[in-house]
């Protein structure tokens, strides 16, 4: 297994774990508990960050720029809702 899919596993299973911690704090049912799952949220999502950094600088996560038409479009799409 090469480094970029050890850190490609990491990522994603850090991801999973943002995912329960979200939904923990939001179904928390004492602030003791919401905090808590917060607490661990925040931590996951630095974590997070920091690994898409690593893959980023190694060039392991590709990202693309957004073209201002497709910006645009979005926007006014989302504009009329509501």
């Amino acid at each position: 297994m090469s480094d970029k899919d050890i850190m490609e596993s990491i990522l994603l299973t850090t991801k999973g774990v943002c995912d329960l911690y979200m939904h923990g704090s939001i179904e928390s049912a004492t602030p003791n508990v919401h905090q808590a799952f917060n607490t661990a949220l925040n931590d996951a999502l630095c974590m997070q960050s920091a690994i898409y950094k690593q893959m980023s600088d190694h060039g392991w996560y590709p990202t693309e720029q957004a073209q201002p038409q497709r910006i645009q479009q979005v926007k006014q799409k989302f504009a009329s809702v509501g």
